[in-house]
């Protein structure tokens, strides 16, 4: 055989015989996994994303971002003042449903809002509104082939003149935990970790997890504020380590996301 024609044998053999495998026995050019799923937050002010950086507020699911990997697209609906009513009159639930794509997560918490009697348009009773919009929320994300899931409000930095925390949540907190029971999602309880936290510090060192601006240092707040809803970049990063250490501890799907649980 000429050497023209042994090559020609050659380069015939590599077009009929199956690609050639990487020392892992995968065939080069093969995909091994899915493309990674989206996470869509939904939520109030406790959660969104704070554009003004000079100021210390931070939402948790802002703060998440930073222990997941850059695989995970985040995607946080999540705005100041909604709540369950009020998120889905404006549009903003709908517009979210039109985007889910098939196993994309969505997580909602809601209920600092939805408490408010004063307030029409955002209060959702929590023996009917809230878990019938909880209820239809999980409907709807499954009908996109999505994956809903469910967080109770994170605790509010209420202590007594004892020195005892209050739990004013704890109503809306449990009416998500048996929606998501007799729905069966994924719950996340931050409610009852947060204040058991909150408790563990104390009033005195829980002060730095949320807003405590001194005067004549902000426009906004010559006199200074003290907020015990809204959360310090150290609250929000101690809540989103929450959130992680359950997807950890439970070995969720989203754990393979995961970069660290330390900042």
């Amino acid at each position: 055989m000429t050497k023209f024609a042994t090559v020609s044998v050659f380069l015939m053999g590599l077009l009929i015989l199956p690609v050639s495998t990487q020392a892992t026995g995968i065939p080069a050019g093969t995909s091994t996994s899915m493309p990674a799923p989206r996470l869509h937050l939904v939520g109030d002010s406790t959660m969104a994303d704070k554009t003004n950086l000079n100021y210390p507020e931070r939402g948790w699911g802002q703060l998440l971002r930073a222990f997941m990997t850059p695989e995970l697209s985040i995607i946080n609906h999540a705005a100041n003042g909604r709540s369950t009513l009020r998120f889905l009159n404006e549009g903003r639930w709908q517009l979210l449903v039109s985007d889910l794509g098939q196993g994309d997560y969505v997580l909602i918490q809601f209920g600092h809002n939805d408490q408010k009697q004063d307030d029409p348009a955002r209060y959702a009773a929590v023996d009917s509104t809230y878990p019938q919009l909880l209820r239809r929320f999980i409907s709807e994300v499954r009908s996109k082939g999505a994956i809903p899931m469910l967080a109770t409000s994170i605790c509010r930095r209420s202590f007594n003149d004892q020195g005892k925390l209050e739990n004013n949540l704890a109503d809306y907190a449990e009416a998500a935990r048996k929606v998501a029971a007799s729905e069966k999602v994924e719950l996340f309880d931050l409610n009852a970790q947060s204040c058991a936290d909150l408790t563990r510090f104390g009033a005195a060192a829980s002060q730095a997890y949320f807003i405590q601006v001194p005067a004549g240092l902000y426009q906004q707040f010559p006199e200074g504020k003290i907020d015990n809803t809204h959360l310090s970049v150290q609250g929000a990063s101690w809540i989103a380590q929450l959130f992680v250490r359950d997807l950890k501890t439970r070995q969720h799907p989203l754990v393979q996301f995961v970069w660290r649980e330390l900042l």
